[in-house]
């Protein structure tokens, strides 16, 4: 394992660390609203809505960082031919 990888490895949780932290100190309900996608309000746990948004940015951030599957490693094409 490399050391990027592992570091990346320790900050995902320490971040799910704060997240079940900040689950566990605030147990009221918390209200939602987003008018133009939905009429009603949402009333959920605080702990629900934190790891909501924490999921919602995780594949956020999973989906903007995935690769095009163009060059890199193991491409093919474009290499001189050997006359």
């Amino acid at each position: 394992m490399d050391a990027k990888l592992f570091l990346k490895t320790i900050f995902l949780i320490v971040v799910l660390l704060f997240l079940v932290l900040m689950g566990m100190e605030n147990r009221g309900e918390v209200e939602f609203a987003l008018k133009p996608l939905l009429s009603n309000k949402v009333k959920l746990p605080s702990a629900l809505m934190y790891f909501a948004f924490f999921a919602i940015g995780v594949l956020t951030g999973t989906i903007l960082t995935a690769g095009s599957g163009k060059g890199g490693k193991g491409s093919s094409g474009g290499g001189k031919s050997g006359k």
